[in-house]
């Protein structure tokens, strides 16, 4: 809270004039302050005139106020130390520069003067061998997007989700990058929203993996009732699919029909296309999550049934058992019995529990309790 504070006095209320010097932010007086910095360059009518690691993000702001342009600096996990100087550099509000530092933020859009702040949550599939009832199946990660009228600042946390390939698909794409920095905010978002594309398809083979498992015959020996750890698992994982991406909904709409400043008309009608990807990925979330609760519920009730069909055995068992229990119950009393003085008494009995035990057997056979 102490570096919200002194942002708070820090921040201008507006940036000053294109050609005037600031001293508050210089790298090279400060090595400690670049070294979350990714990459920095200055872009020019769709081009980049500058080499990464050859200006701080002080010196490429010098250049875009005197030569036109904007400024796209890419950090990494960066911490109060080394953000502050950019904050203060950029006049960035402090309550957004906290959620960029200390990241675990849901997916907003936020206005903050000439400034929008907006945050997405990336996902990235584990790829495993076999689903199991401990296996992780989507990681996630966040990027931050400080959107300006000449300057595009992003912080990425987690390992996942790097933006150096987009970079350089946006640059061999001058057209659309000399739209400026709202080109820039919707290439990420478009590459945020093509991930989970990626990301449900490959979800959606495990469910059909699960439900597969579930709803067929299980081998001999098998016990159905045991992938419901996994079907659990698999639940947790999709939920935290799911909280990535329902609160994302709301800020694709207002990027895609509500008018910005910072947002060109030409670029606008790009982000229809990306919270309409984003609205059928949705779907299939949510789609995901009832069918997983369905899975489940049969799940159990096949573990119900087996239970139930273990217990008829046991029960058929216990009343065949019964018969010779009774029988010999009765010829172990000490009382004198005629059978016992008879030749044949013995077979006899021996044969009337055979034929008894078997004559149950069948019919519970039949009644298929065994």
């Amino acid at each position: 809270m102490s570096m919200i504070r002194d942002l708070r006095a820090a921040v201008r209320p507006s940036r000053k004039s294109s050609t005037a010097p600031h001293s508050g932010y210089d790298t090279t007086r400060d090595p400690s302050a670049s070294s979350a910095v990714v990459d920095c360059a200055v872009y020019r009518d769709g081009r980049r005139v500058t080499q990464a690691s050859c200006l701080t993000p002080h010196e490429a702001m010098l250049r875009v106020r005197e030569e036109g342009g904007f400024a796209w600096i890419g950090l990494h996990e960066p911490t109060e130390a080394e953000f502050a100087g950019i904050a203060r550099e950029f006049g960035l509000h402090p309550l957004a520069v906290e959620d960029a530092v200390h990241a675990h933020q849901r997916p907003k859009l936020e206005r903050y003067d000439d400034t929008l702040f907006t945050v997405f949550k990336t996902i990235h599939y584990v790829e495993h061998a076999e689903l199991t009832a401990t296996s992780e199946v989507v990681e996630t990660g966040e990027v931050m997007c400080f959107t300006g009228p000449d300057f595009v600042i992003t912080v990425r946390h987690g390992g996942q989700g790097s933006l150096r390939a987009l970079r350089h698909r946006l640059q061999d794409d001058p057209e659309l990058l000399a739209k400026g920095p709202s080109a820039v905010l919707h290439a990420i978002a478009d590459h945020v929203v093509d991930g989970y594309i990626a990301v449900a398809a490959s979800v959606q083979d495990d469910i059909d993996e699960v439900e597969i498992d579930v709803f067929s015959t299980p081998a001999k020996g098998g016990r159905r009732g045991s992938d419901a750890g996994r079907i659990y698992q698999l639940k947790r994982e999709v939920l935290q699919f799911k909280r990535a991406v329902s609160p994302l909904l709301r800020p694709m709409q207002l990027l895609s029909e509500r008018p910005m400043r910072l947002i060109d008309p030409d670029i606008q009608k790009y982000f229809r296309d990306v919270a309409d990807h984003l609205a059928r990925v949705h779907e299939e979330v949510i789609g995901f999550d009832e069918l997983l609760n369905s899975i489940l519920q049969a799940n159990l009730a096949q573990a119900t049934v087996t239970q139930n069909e273990d217990m008829r055995k046991i029960t058929s068992w216990a009343a065949i058992v019964a018969v010779p229990t009774m029988i010999c119950g009765v010829y172990g009393m000490n009382f004198d019995m005629p059978e016992l003085r008879w030749s044949y008494g013995y077979p006899m009995v021996l044969g009337l529990i055979v034929t008894v035990c078997f004559s149950i057997h069948r019919i519970l056979k039949r009644n298929g309790w065994l």
